[in-house]
């Protein structure tokens, strides 16, 4: 999402203050920091980085701060920094070319709505684009400072989305990924009247475009995945196989604490019918990722066990795992002291998972040998003693093709020949 927002920043000043790239700061005219604010480390992180581009910048340049941080600590940056020019919250992107030209501008409020402002088109043609769906966070996740930088939940009318999407196919992009905080809760508010709509008739939408031969989307809430989104994910052919679940915790009593709205039971039944309309299907294969707090205030030693049980029963391909960070605003953040888990602890739990993760996937990668997959190439590389033609498959498994330049943007079959630690090589039907 933070990707998206510096696209559309990118564009918009492209476009309308003619400004060009440059990859070396002491060139620059003005310096951008887009930042996010969901864990505490990159937060940390941006004093040092402005303090550092202040130093290196040439006479006249400007700094601006933008995204997730710039909405939470809004005016606070300027006085820590007078060097910055400009803030810019994670709900105002749209206003870019307006605080570009105010001094000391701070514009944070994230109740604005610009989710009918139509950026300028600035995506790099390639293959691949991302798309926003939808803007802000309804949910109040006990741990997560989303909702008080990006605001209320709006989705993007269907219109919008179905124009610029019918552009980037014509422009020769072949797979699109969906974003939003919660994307498949599409549709449970627009700013101005709209056709009733979901994210599931979505999908069939943007499914029917000529051109779009993919679509992915992240991330779903598995409290929204109804029998019908599960459906249409199954039965879509333009819908990659590849899905991402946040799990956050496998204890039913740490989910209840983190608000998520769902139990481990349900996260489990979930999966269970995923598989059921899958096999309905004729389709074996899916991929399946999540994201995995652990070390969060109150989780004893049971409750982390049974977490690594979830993780044994599905056997996710890609996981996301952090230890718990307190972030100001959020219900968890005034819990008292002696409730939080131990660093050490929260630590030992961290590396357990992320070990059980890894021995997981690369048994998954040997099972993947002999396999045939459809793969969708995006890059050529060549580092001087081979090269290969490299892409994804439906899953999101990376699969390496050695030997002459394949075309960027085909879709071949391919047969998994081998494996090396989390890359699969094949070899093209």
């Amino acid at each position: 999402m933070n990707e998206r927002d510096s696209q559309h920043l990118l564009a918009e000043l492209q476009e309308k203050e003619r400004y060009t790239l440059t990859s070396n700061p002491k060139e620059a005219d003005l310096i951008l920091i887009n930042t996010c604010s969901v864990r505490e480390k990159p937060e940390r992180k941006l004093f040092s980085e402005i303090g550092q581009f202040a130093r290196e910048k040439k006479q006249g340049a400007k700094i601006g701060i933008c995204g997730c941080t710039a909405s939470h600590l809004g005016e606070e940056i300027i006085k820590k920094s007078p060097d910055v020019d400009f803030v810019l919250g994670a709900r105002n992107t749209s206003k870019i070319t307006q605080v570009l030209h105010t001094p000391k501008a701070v514009e944070v409020d994230i109740n604005y709505d610009d989710s009918s402002y139509v950026f300028a088109s600035g995506q790099t043609m390639g293959i691949k684009a991302l798309l926003n769906i939808s803007i802000g966070c309804d949910k109040k996740c006990s741990y997560c400072i989303v909702p008080f930088t990006r605001g209320q939940e709006i989705s993007i009318p269907q219109d919008l989305l179905l124009n610029e999407a019918r552009k980037l196919a014509q422009n020769g992009v072949k797979e699109l990924l969906l974003l939003g905080q919660n994307v498949n809760n599409y549709g449970v508010r627009f700013s101005a009247p709209h056709p009733k709509v979901n994210f599931t008739q979505l999908l069939r939408s943007l499914s029917q475009i000529d051109g779009i031969e993919r679509l992915r989307f992240t991330s779903p809430h598995p409290l929204h995945m109804n029998d019908a989104f599960l459906e249409e994910f199954a039965n879509n052919p333009k819908i990659c196989k590849s899905i991402h679940m946040p799990l956050q915790s496998g204890s039913s009593k740490v989910l209840k604490a983190m608000k998520r709205g769902y139990s481990k039971e349900w996260y489990l039944q979930r999966i269970e019918k995923l598989h059921f309309f899958l096999q309905k299907a004729g389709i074996s294969d899916v991929g399946i990722g999540t994201d995995i707090i652990v070390g969060f205030p109150e989780e004893s030693d049971e409750d982390f066990e049974e977490t690594l049980d979830v993780v044994k029963q599905i056997g996710f391909d890609t996981l996301y795992s952090f230890i718990y960070s307190p972030r100001p605003h959020t219900s968890a953040y005034n819990i008292d002291n002696s409730k939080l888990v131990d660093s050490k602890v929260a630590k030992e739990r961290l590396e357990r998972l992320q070990t059980l993760h890894r021995s997981q996937l690369s048994m998954r990668s040997k099972n993947e040998i002999g396999k045939i997959m459809e793969v969708l190439i995006e890059n050529f590389r060549d580092d001087g003693k081979e090269s290969w033609s490299e892409g994804r498959s439906g899953t999101n498994r990376l699969i390496k093709i050695l030997g002459h330049k394949r075309k960027i943007g085909e879709i071949l079959k391919v047969r998994i020949t081998d494996t090396q630690g989390g890359s699969l090589f094949g070899e093209v039907l």
